[in-house]
């Protein structure tokens, strides 16, 4: 039987209900970060409530996400728990997402007493009746016959910009006849003619009819289930925008144009608040496209209220309303552009950052008006180097000529085409696309960063600063600010540049209070990860802590080194003259492979310029020193390893895989950094060091 007391009985009090639909590694009894909303402070609690027999939830951050798991799924689906028909609802929900079976032992249901007084009457009526709670849909029988589109269907689909891949794409079909039975079992049947075509929308165990000139304009065949959701499985994993639009056809309209989208089987339709969860961890921003008639804009502001936790936003078209112009396939049929789009987009972004935009605009460096000239003041760089996608670290201790290398690879970034630049050995992919080169600096004056900036352009041999160049002076902000500010910028210039090429952030640790607060380090990467995947750029952090072998110190070291596809120390040579780029980790092979790279400042030439590489003979001899140093530190823990577990600790100490652990193992034998044990050959020891 369905019943609160059997999902109880059937979930450990409930408690694999609060483990199902709360992602993240939490523990019963200790604060966590609310994952269902931008948690800030871990005050989220799943506790035993010992007079109730049950487990509870409380957030004291957010007190709308406190109460029983049945209180919890109601809040996320979008229903009442203490309206009675909602609670049988929510009972469905949690027994066929958690597949307890329960429904398939019973069709009736009858409800708990629930303690609320405000509903105490109607729970009480409730109590003496048996619900249904499930009933087999009453499918009709159907068929239908394809056809290949003709000419006339597909340039009616053409008017809206829509070719036929795109409807291959989203599996579009021209319907030749469909048959079907209405409500009283008598059948009937549909036939395309010229000027009434039939095309369908075909799902897995459904089709829905779409007849543009026909007075019947959509008909059903088949299950489309609860949640009909048109263009879900086109998605990509991750993007930076999602349209909800009214129609399939919209749909179709916005993919044509290269824009991601989604519709649900009408504007009126409720909106699964579990769709749009997945949908706001994968995309940037959600935003509702619905017609610009009556209903489709009571429809949107009701939908945005209603999905506010999930930052989901309505864009309006400037359209009349009427018939033939109120929705997107509307906008692009009269003539509109995919750039035009891309405007009206932007100044909705300018609308909703309009305060950040406008404070960070007080930031920016202005070309035309340079500060007064003050003491140069050595400062820490940043170095564009990486992936796109990933997140590129840089490390080093004061002096070492971060400030100099990092203008060298930006120039490489921002250089004209077919100039050649010295990058310093590091080779920088040209930016033929002119897209935003972003520098965000928060240690450095505005006059220290006028002048870096200066003189990365002569590098650059650029005699105006390019306009896809922006440097900000963060300093003036605070460190919350900061990051708010990075955030919504480099979204907005992601549209208006067509993409960002690269972000340099002069100075991570002024992101957080402490770099050694775990939580914080946490969040500033995991955020600056997630907008990498998101604008398909590399965003390369400068973090100021001297190295210590092959790790960073501190929290936001240890985060910054296991996301990282590659880390870079800058430090001073025997000679202090010339400073020595090396590698710390390579995601793809061995950091102890990389060659160890040289540059210095050459008086001629008035800049730093590239010394080639060291000899090979230091290179073994650094090897050498780093994998005895790790040696060191596995053999404190353990006497005495097998090859397997030895190979195993390298692969986690260094961060490499296990190919290239083994050969580091095979190099630390030949340098006798580690033997054989002689009372048993299974074993290796740390040899004489």
């Amino acid at each position: 039987m369905l019943s609160k007391e059997e999902i109880l009985s059937r979930t450990n009090n409930g408690l694999r209900v609060f483990k199902y639909y709360i992602p993240g590694q939490w523990r019963v009894g200790r604060n966590f970060l609310n994952p269902l909303y931008n948690d800030t402070k871990p005050s989220c609690n799943v506790y035993f409530d010992r007079f109730n027999g049950c487990y509870r939830i409380k957030d004291f951050g957010n007190e709308e996400f406190s109460g029983d798991c049945f209180y919890l799924v109601g809040k996320m689906k979008g229903l009442d728990c203490t309206f009675a028909p909602d609670f049988v609802e929510i009972l469905k929900i949690i027994d066929n997402d958690l597949s307890l079976g329960l429904s398939k032992k019973s069709s009736f249901y009858k409800t708990s007493n629930m303690r609320n007084s405000k509903k105490e009457n109607e729970l009480n009526e409730e109590k003496k009746i048996n619900i249904v709670i499930h009933e087999q849909r009453n499918i009709r029988p159907y068929s239908f016959t394809e056809q290949p589109f003709s000419k006339e269907e597909l340039s009616f689909w053409l008017i809206y910009g829509i070719k036929s891949e795109i409807l291959k794409q989203y599996k579009v079909c021209s319907v030749k006849k469909f048959t079907s039975e209405n409500s009283e079992g008598n059948p009937y049947s549909f036939h395309s003619l010229p000027d009434e075509p039939i095309f369908g929308y075909k799902g897995k165990k459904h089709i829905k009819l779409y007849r543009p000139h026909s007075q019947l304009r959509f008909l059903y065949g088949g299950d489309l289930g609860e949640n009909y959701c048109f263009g879900l499985e086109q998605l990509p994993a991750k993007g930076d925008t999602v349209f909800i639009t009214g129609g399939e056809k919209d749909v179709l309209s916005l993919a044509a144009k290269g824009f991601h989208a989604i519709c649900f089987n009408s504007e009126t339709s409720a909106i699964p608040i579990s769709i749009v969860y997945k949908l706001f961890f994968r995309f940037k921003h959600i935003v509702l496209l619905y017609d610009t008639d009556k209903t489709g804009m009571e429809s949107s502001l009701k939908h945005v209220k209603q999905l506010s936790e999930y930052s989901v936003n309505r864009l309006i078209l400037p359209l009349s309303g009427t018939k033939s112009e109120k929705d997107i396939s509307d906008y692009f049929a009269l003539g509109n552009t995919r750039d035009d789009f891309l405007k009206l987009f932007l100044n909705f972004l300018d609308t909703i950052y309009g305060d950040t935009l406008t404070m960070l605009k007080s930031c920016e460096i202005d070309f035309d008006n340079p500060p007064a000239k003050a003491l140069q003041i050595i400062s820490a760089g940043n170095v564009p180097l990486g992936t796109q996608g990933n997140i590129f670290c840089i490390t080093g201790g004061e002096g070492t000529g971060k400030s100099n290398y990092v203008a060298a690879l930006l120039a490489g970034s921002v250089r004209g085409e077919n100039i050649r630049v010295d990058t310093l050995g590091v080779d920088v992919a040209a930016n033929g696309k002119h897209k935003a080169v972003l520098l965000y600096d928060t240690e450095q004056s505005e006059v220290q960063l006028f002048n870096n900036v200066v003189n990365l352009l002569r590098r650059a041999k650029q005699p105006q600063k390019p306009e896809e160049l922006k440097a900000f002076c963060l300093t003036g902000m605070s460190r919350k600010e900061r990051l708010q500010a990075i955030v919504q910028s480099m979204d907005k210039f992601h549209y208006e540049y067509g993409g960002i090429q690269v972000v340099v952030i002069d100075g991570i640790a002024d992101l957080v209070y402490s770099a050694n607060d775990e939580a914080e380090s946490l969040k500033v990467v995991d955020e600056l990860y997630r907008l990498a995947g998101i604008y398909q750029t590399c965003i390369i952090c400068v973090l100021h802590y001297v190295p210590n072998g092959l790790k960073l110190r501190g929290h936001l070291g240890s985060e910054l080194q296991r996301k990282a596809s590659a880390i870079l120390s800058i430090e001073t040579d025997t000679d202090p003259l010339i400073s020595v780029v090396k590698a710390l980790k390579v995601r793809e092979g061995s950091p102890l492979d990389v060659p160890l790279m040289q540059f210095s400042w050459d008086k001629e030439a008035g800049m730093h310029v590239y010394r080639g590489e060291k000899p090979r003979e230091e290179k073994e001899k650094r090897k050498e020193k780093e994998l005895t140093g790790v040696a060191r530190e596995i053999f404190e823990e353990q006497a005495f390893l097998t090859y397997i577990e030895l190979c195993d600790k390298i692969q986690q100490v260094m961060e490499v895989k296990e190919r290239t652990a083994k050969s580091y193992i095979r190099f630390m034998r030949e340098k006798e950094i580690i033997v054989k044990d002689l009372s048993n050959a299974n074993y290796f020891i740390i040899g004489h060091l």
